[in-house]
């Protein structure tokens, strides 16, 4: 249990950051790619709370984002892999799919993705913590870690991949 000033998460090598709780404008999530190939980000929010990140995005090789989640945000964000989408945003992810969508808005990737979940606490008390794990509850597609940065109390952070031997 800790507050965050940034969190980065790695997906495929893909780092999130996030920012601080106690900070009002809410905790940045910085989205890093180090794969060698776009990797397209889904985000859901899990609370009924604000979408962030317009529910997901293309994220070049090499490249990195930031988004914003307002205190008390809870949600998942996961890698998408193989996309192809339209001018309109209407298309298909080979992992990580969203209902054939760019934004993933309302819904959650198909398996396999692995994810990380957070949730965000607000300013005081022990509502002030923030909580994260990276999980293969959906399955596995892509190497993924979090890295906080920041903030106060003990954190852990490790890039992990599950397959390697």
């Amino acid at each position: 249990m800790a507050i965050f000033s940034r969190l980065r998460l790695l997906f495929f090598s893909f780092i999130i950051t996030t920012g601080t709780i106690s900070n009002v404008s809410g905790t940045v999530f910085t989205l890093m790619n180090s794969c060698s190939y776009t990797v397209w980000p889904g985000i859901l929010t899990g609370n009924g709370g604000a979408q962030i990140g317009g529910g997901g995005f293309a994220l070049p090789s090499g490249s990195s984002s930031q988004v914003t989640a307002p205190p008390g945000w809870s949600g998942r964000i996961w890698g998408r892999t193989g996309c192809n989408f339209d001018a309109s945003g209407t298309g298909k992810c080979v992992t990580g799919d969203c209902g054939g969508k760019l934004k993933c808005a309302g819904a959650g990737g198909a398996s396999p993705a692995t994810l990380a979940e957070f949730t965000i606490g607000s300013a005081g008390g022990n509502s002030a913590m923030d909580f994260y794990d990276v999980s293969l509850v959906d399955g596995y597609n892509v190497k993924m870690g979090v890295k906080p940065q920041g903030g106060s109390g003990k954190a852990t952070a490790k890039t992990w991949d599950a397959f390697r031997t």
